[in-house]
C-alpha cells in the first residue's frame, strides 16, 4: 500500500502524519488521508478546517507557532469550556477530542465540530450572502444568545473555579496592560495613550451587577450564523473567563459599526451593510433578554475599544515574529489602528463619564 503522507507537503502547525495519527484515532469516524486547511481570519490561535478522505469536517484549533504569551492559547482551558457550555444547548461547537502530548504537534490541540454557516467578516460578504431582512435580525439574535450565556449558572456546570469573581474589570485592565507592555515592537510608540486610557478605566469601573461567564471576544465575526441570521455557533473562546457579563456587550458593540461611523474597530465592519439593527437597538434586545441595566453600556464599549488595542499589539508583535502559520494578511496598519482604537476608547468613555 502506498503512504498517503510520504509526499504531504509541510504544513505550518501542523505535524501532519502525527496528527492524522491522533486525529483518526481519537475520532474513528474519519478516515485518512486528512487535508488541513488554515481558515483564513484566524490571527491569533490557529483554526484549520480538516476534511478527510470522504469529506467529513471537522475544525482543529492550536496556539500559534511562536510568541505565545505564557497565560494565553490555552487549548485545554478551551475544550474544558466547550465541554461544559455544550450540554447546555448554548450554540457551540461540540468537542471531539483534545491532545495535550506535545510531542504529536509540538503543542496541544484540540478537535471539535466543524458547524457550516455563515461567518460574516465583512459589509460585502454580509450584502451577498444574507438577506436585508435576514440581516436585520442578526442583531437581535446575537443579543439573545449571549444573554443566554450570560445566565448559565457557572456552578451548576462546574465552572465555578474557571477564574475569580470579583475584580474583573480592574484584573482585566492591568492584564491586558502588562501584556500590552510585554509585546511592545522596537520603533513604534503609541504616545502613550494605551496607558492613560487605562487609568481612565480602573477608575471609574461601574459596579458589577452578577458573574456571569464572560466570553471575552463576542462579535459577529466570532459567530456563525444560518441563513435566517440565528446564531448556530459561538466561535474563539480563548480569553473566556468569569466576570461582569457588560463586558460582553461592550465587545459587541464595540465592533458594531454603523453607516456614518468614523473609524471603526474593523476596518471593514459586516454591520456596515444596509439593514442591521443599530447599537441602540442591539443593547435594547441584550438589556430585554438579560434584565440587565445597561446604561453603563459606553463604558464598558470604551473597554472593548482599549482592550482590542492591546490584542492587536500583541497580535502584530506576533506577525513581526513570523507567527502567521501561513495567513499572510498585511499587518502594515496596525500600529495606526491601534493608536485610533485607543482614541475611540478615550472619546467613548469621556461620553460615558458626561452623562
Amino acid at each position: 500500500m502506498p503512504d498517503h503522507h510520504a509526499t504531504t507537503p509541510s504544513i505550518p502547525g501542523i505535524a501532519v502524519d502525527r496528527v492524522t495519527t491522533f486525529v483518526t484515532s481519537a475520532v474513528p469516524e474519519l478516515v485518512a488521508p486528512l487535508d488541513f486547511h488554515l481558515i483564513a481570519g484566524g490571527r491569533s490561535n490557529l483554526t484549520f478546517a480538516v476534511t478527510d478522505a470522504n469529506g467529513r469536517r471537522v475544525a482543529l484549533r492550536r496556539p500559534p507557532v511562536s510568541h505565545v504569551l505564557p497565560t494565553a492559547h490555552d487549548m485545554t482551558r478551551e475544550f474544558r469550556l466547550l465541554s461544559a457550555i455544550a450540554p447546555t444547548g448554548l450554540p457551540v461547537p461540540t468537542p471531539l477530542a483534545l491532545c495535550t502530548d506535545i510531542e504529536v504537534n509540538g503543542a496541544p490541540f484540540y478537535v471539535m465540530e466543524f458547524v457550516d454557516g455563515h461567518i460574516l467578516r465583512t459589509a460585502d460578504q454580509a450584502t451577498s450572502e444574507l438577506t436585508p431582512s435576514v440581516r436585520g435580525a442578526v442583531g437581535a439574535q446575537l443579543a439573545g444568545t449571549l444573554a443566554a450565556l450570560h445566565a448559565i449558572d457557572v456552578d451548576v456546570v462546574g465552572l465555578g473555579d474557571l477564574a475569580r469573581r470579583d475584580g474583573y474589570i480592574e484584573r482585566q485592565v492591568k492584564r491586558w496592560l502588562g501584556q500590552f507592555e510585554a509585546m511592545a515592537v522596537p520603533g513604534v510608540d503609541h504616545g502613550g495613550i494605551v496607558e492613560a486610557v487605562g487609568a481612565q478605566l480602573l477608575a471609574t469601573v461601574p459596579e458589577p451587577q452578577r458573574v456571569s461567564i464572560v466570553h471575552g471576544d463576542y462579535r459577529l465575526d466570532n459567530t456563525v450564523v444560518n441563513d435566517d441570521g440565528q446564531v448556530i455557533a459561538i466561535l474563539d473562546w480563548e480569553i473566556c473567563t468569569l466576570g461582569d457579563p457588560l463586558a460582553d456587550l461592550g465587545t459587541l458593540l464595540c465592533y458594531w459599526a454603523e453607516p456614518g461611523d468614523g473609524p471603526v474597530a474593523l476596518m471593514d465592519s459586516p454591520t456596515l451593510a444596509e439593514g442591521f439593527a443599530t447599537r441602540d437597538e442591539v443593547t435594547a434586545a441584550y438589556a430585554a433578554a438579560s434584565g440587565l441595566d445597561v446604561s453603563r453600556a459606553p463604558y464598558y464599549t470604551a473597554f472593548g475599544f482599549w482592550r482590542l488595542a492591546c490584542i492587536l499589539q500583541g497580535v502584530y508583535a506576533r506577525y513581526v515574529g513570523g507567527a502567521g502559520a501561513g495567513d499572510q494578511g498585511s499587518v502594515d496598519g496596525y500600529p495606526a489602528h491601534i493608536r485610533r482604537l485607543a482614541e475611540l476608547a478615550q472619546s467613548t468613555l469621556a461620553g460615558d463619564l458626561a452623562r
